[in-house]
């Protein structure tokens, strides 16, 4: 094929992504699990980078999870996910920066049901207008946070103090991308490279020095998937689901798991720990398991931040075996201690420690 059939059907698969001035809507999941991911994306995008990021206290969950589990209705979702746009247009905002993959598979899936369906589209209107009063306009650009980190990666890879390298031997750390159905598999166009071709998370790996591994169950689901885990009785398909992706990643000795869906970091960091206990198996090499960082966590920790001020301390599978290997000075007595100064009482149950 000539090179430049190769450049179109290559951009099929590209999106535009802002540049500036974002409208930004945060994760119920990741402020309670990972926050030091939304607070890093800011301190990056406001101090490091100048960029105009505003975030409305007026904001609420997309009550995404409440629609995939049938408690809430299309109707009602569309009317909520409406608000978010009023808030934004309020605020004189066009450019909407999502934080949580399930809401960025919320809003696609909404903004797509209102191009084919344009009655939607007006009963939404309609429907917010007589609750609040409000009114929205659509969002020219529609990005998650991580296709915002992946297009600034080489501005991460010029600030580098710790690239994905291990110190002791000088080559790249394996690094296994795992990417939220919800970002690119349900709306293919809406993600960076697709549903075939994901970009995002191989783009900031290899710009940031380490070696993407390619292994059969790549593109698997987590395990999470909603209704597998909400009702109790299937949470036995739902860790097998996590198992049979670890088990197909072992034989290429990952360092790490970098992620860009909130639900699937929570799953495959915790998932490890009940797998441990379980059926004492564990997944990386010698005896330990496999760190699974959001793509914010990482790029900090390339950058030089405190792994603690990250919020890495708070995964189940701990990082200390990956810093070893980048080289990150760490202080193990500051792990659990407050920004005041006060030591909280160390969990008994971590792993990797």
């Amino acid at each position: 094929m000539k090179s430049e059939g190769k450049k179109k059907i290559w951009a099929d698969y590209q999106k535009e992504i802002a540049d500036d001035h974002f409208f930004y809507v945060r994760s119920c999941i990741r402020q309670s699990f990972f926050p030091g991911s939304e607070q890093f994306f800011l301190h990056f995008m406001r101090d490091v980078l100048g960029k105009d990021v505003y975030e409305n206290p007026s904001h609420t969950s997309c009550t995404g999870i409440g629609y995939h589990s049938d408690i809430v209705p299309l109707r009602t979702i569309m009317a909520v996910v409406a608000r978010h746009f009023a808030l934004m247009k309020e605020s004189g905002y066009k450019n909407i920066a999502i934080s949580c993959v399930t809401s960025f598979g919320i809003y696609t899936e909404i903004l797509e049901t209102w191009r084919h369906f344009p009655r939607e589209l007006e009963q939404t209107r309609e429907d917010l207008y007589k609750a609040t009063g409000r009114e929205f306009d659509i969002p020219e650009n529609v990005a998650h946070t991580s296709d915002i980190i992946y297009k600034f990666s080489n501005e991460i890879a010029a600030k580098a103090k710790y690239p994905l390298v291990n110190r002791l031997t000088g080559s790249p750390l394996n690094v296994v991308e795992h990417i939220g159905c919800h970002y690119a598999k349900m709306f293919p166009k809406h993600g960076v490279g697709g549903a075939e071709f994901p970009r995002v998370l191989s783009g900031m790996i290899e710009s940031w020095g380490g070696n993407v591994v390619d292994y059969p169950e790549r593109r698997h689901c987590c395990g999470f998937g909603f209704r597998q885990y909400l009702v109790q009785a299937n949470r036995g398909y739902s860790m097998s689901n996590t198992i049979k992706k670890f088990a197909s990643m072992q034989p290429f000795n990952p360092d790490l798991v970098l992620t860009n869906c909130p639900g699937c970091t929570m799953f495959m960091d915790k998932w490890q720990y009940t797998a441990k206990e379980m059926e004492g198996t564990v997944y990386g090499r010698n005896g330990e398991a496999i760190p699974v960082l959001t793509y914010e966590e990482l790029a900090g920790l390339v950058m030089g931040y405190n792994p603690w001020d990250l919020g890495l301390q708070y995964h189940m599978v701990q990082s200390e075996p990956l810093f070893r290997k980048m080289g990150v000075v760490f202080d193990p007595a500051d792990k659990f201690r407050t920004k005041d100064g006060k030591q909280m009482p160390s969990p008994a149950d971590l792993i990797n420690v």
